[in-house]
């Protein structure tokens, strides 16, 4: 175990995020963002790279999903134990939130992959009994509660973090923030490094605005306005309160009409991304006059690629675990081992799907594989805009499907497309062989990840920023079968890495991307299964070498580290 004074001695980069997948057991995650989180951590450890991270505890975790006996999402609470798994520290700070003290006290959860470096993730905690009991739970519940709820963990998030890090005695030169739940760090900066001078002349103060866009990195996930945190300016008023930072200077930094975090964070930060080529392009057209640059996102191979690839890698491409890009070679191995691994893989899968839904499937048939978060832009039930043509592709190619995904607790259309999947499952169950998992998390995300013969996905472009399940899924020989956005609008390459569904534009409706996929399954896809099983393991071994030897967070970091920690 290494000493918090050796990470204070080495970290200078801070990474804050709203959430991360650490370890199943911690549940301080919900989908994406927090496993991209949890990679990137993972490979800063791999990397050697000074970074410390920064999130919220969220003790009572996300929700533990359940199907009821109509196909509804039943959600229950979903805790876990921090004392099992992280070690406190000896320091609190306070922050002022709606005039009451706030007292935030720091865990320390060591990130290490079995080498002698290793990375802090810092949870940060108001489950204090120095605080009133209306603010110790604002840490509690990952993405919980009312808008202000909001505001106030991601006040103690940038606000409490930052103040956190200089109180364990970290000295950071560069602030990342993942997403812009974070964005109240850049405001404690600037009050940080107030220009004195101008005080006794103007009776103003004066921020310096430049130090503190040079120390901030924000990238950015969401391609559209809807998406962005805004809280009207009466509530920041009320629970921020008025003296932290004068509104007419806020205003000019996050908005007139509301505190916009995206825009508050591109306003103070010296570098922006989007999470994917196409996005970045969406991100400047939604904010012109911004530079946006583009680093693609990445998974850490060590942690998605299952445990019969692994032993392939080891064997064909010894030293992928630390440079992945190796995996190039990967098509070298003989078919018959990639088929093999990838059997083994499939099997465990559909031993886990037997468990989960007592729905049996068949290794020697093709099992399509969708997971992802059940919201409406995500469409997971594209596939099933016709249920008798879906039947009449089963009968000239059998398929199995699987499925599965949580919905917010307050997104109602999303856990309404969960039931009216589960209508369609138990219409389509005596005549195809289906099967939703429920509670997704990281644990069946690898099943899924690895035994899957096509991985499927079908956001409505151009909304999907980037997705990573794709590239889980390619890394362990699986092919996509996906609408051109996000990262697929650049990794595909049509019969070769996978199928593009439609051609990417904006315009596209449900039925013509649906009658698509079901042209590509029907008349590409299943009969090459079938028909050609050399090609099908060609394409396997070209998607591990073209995609995963790319779109890893090896390869994302060490852009990080170039582009925009070293500036």
């Amino acid at each position: 175990m290494i000493a918090l004074d050796d990470f204070v001695r080495t970290a200078h980069i801070a990474y804050f995020t709203m959430e991360i997948a650490l370890r199943p057991e911690i549940h301080t995650y919900s989908g994406g963002l927090g496993v991209l989180a949890g990679d990137t951590a993972r490979t800063c450890a791999d990397l050697d790279l000074p970074v410390a991270f920064v999130t919220l505890i969220s003790r009572a975790g996300y929700l533990r999903q359940t199907i009821d006996a109509e196909g509804r999402q039943v959600e229950h609470p979903d805790p876990w134990r921090p004392e099992d798994w992280v070690t406190p520290l000896g320091a609190m700070v306070m922050l002022e939130i709606e005039g009451r003290a706030v007292w935030v006290r720091a865990w320390l959860y060591n990130q290490h992959n079995g080498t002698d470096f290793q990375v802090p993730v810092i949870l940060l905690d108001t489950d204090v009994p120095e605080n009133d009991p209306r603010d110790r739970e604002i840490t509690h519940y990952l993405y919980g509660g009312e808008q202000s709820y909001r505001l106030k963990q991601e006040m103690v998030l940038g606000i409490g973090g930052t103040r956190i890090l200089r109180a364990l005695g970290f000295d950071i030169h560069t602030f990342h923030m993942n997403e812009g739940h974070a964005a109240f760090l850049s405001l404690e900066l600037l009050r940080n490094y107030e220009l004195v001078s101008r005080k006794g002349i103007t009776g103003e103060i004066a921020y310096d605005v430049g130090r503190v866009r040079n120390m901030c990195i924000f990238t950015t996930h969401t391609p559209v306005h809807a998406g962005f945190d805004r809280f009207p300016y009466p509530m920041v008023e009320e629970i921020l309160g008025t003296t932290y930072f004068a509104l007419d200077q806020l205003k000019l930094l996050a908005g007139d009409d509301s505190l916009n975090m995206t825009r508050l964070a591109l306003n103070l930060s010296g570098y922006v991304n989007g999470v994917a080529k196409r996005h970045a392009e969406t991100s400047r057209n939604m904010f012109p006059g911004y530079r946006v640059h583009a680093i693609t996102n990445g998974v850490h191979a060590p942690t998605w690629v299952s445990p019969s690839f692994a032993r392939l890698y080891d064997k064909y491409v010894p030293d992928w675990r630390h440079e992945p890009e190796l995996l190039i070679w990967a098509d070298k191995a003989p078919d018959r081992e990639v088929w093999e691994a990838h059997q083994t893989s499939k099997r465990a899968l559909i031993a886990e799907i037997e468990k989960a839904s007592g729905v049996k499937m068949d290794p020697e048939i093709p099992l399509l594989g969708f997971a992802r978060r059940m919201t409406g832009y995500k469409r997971a039930d594209l596939m099933f805009q016709d249920l008798e043509r879906l039947q009449r592709i089963y009968q000239k190619h059998p398929f199995q499907l699987v499925l599965a995904g949580k919905a917010h607790p307050r997104d109602g259309s999303g856990k309404k497309i969960i039931e009216d999947i589960h209508q369609h499952l138990h219409w389509l169950s005596d005549k195809i062989p289906v099967a939703y998992l429920p509670n997704y998390d990281t644990d069946v995300a690898a099943f899924l990840v690895s035994g899957c013969d096509v991985w499927l996905n079908t956001p409505l472009p151009p909304l999907e920023a980037s997705g990573t399940s794709g590239m889980k899924a390619a890394i362990n020989g699986l092919l996509n079968l996906s609408v051109l956005d996000g990262w697929w609008y650049e990794a595909c390459i049509e019969g070769t890495t996978g199928w593009a569904i439609g051609d990417g534009s904006e315009d596209t409706s449900h039925d013509q991307d649906s009658a698509d996929l079901y042209e590509k399954l029907e008349k590409v896809v299943l009969p090459l299964y079938y028909g050609d099983r050399d090609r099908w393991i060609w394409m396997m071994k070209q998607t591990v070498s073209k995609i995963g030897s790319y779109y890893n967070s090896h390869r994302m970091m060490r852009r990080y580290a170039a582009d925009a920690y070293i500036r």
